[in-house]
């Protein structure tokens, strides 16, 4: 054997046609469409908190939040004898009431 074959090492070669990559190209595509519904279904579900959560989250006393209530401050949703409140409603209403300090000085 001739030395410049002594260390060279035999690879398989692999080839690629069109199809391949036309069959890996739609693979893909669906896989990233999976994810996107995936990702779409968990943006879609809205979140629902008791009282209690609103209260911790918010560091306000049951007072308060019947307050925000009453004056329509916060909305809800009752059901029987319990309250809930759309986590992203608080959210929003945190965000609409936030307090820029460079308008202050």
């Amino acid at each position: 054997m001739a030395p410049f074959l002594k260390n060279r090492s035999t690879m398989a070669a692999t080839i690629i046609t069109t199809e391949d990559l036309k069959e890996f190209k739609l693979e893909l595509l669906e896989d990233i469409r999976e994810i996107f519904n995936e990702n779409r279904a968990m943006v879609m579900k809205k979140e629902w908190l008791k009282s209690t959560q609103v209260m911790d989250m918010l560091n306000i006393s049951p007072g308060t939040l019947q307050k925000f209530r009453h004056n329509g401050t916060l909305a809800y949703t009752k059901i029987g004898g319990l309250i809930f409140y759309e986590a992203g409603q608080i959210e929003k209403m945190l965000s609409d009431n936030l307090v820029n300090n460079e308008k202050l000085k």
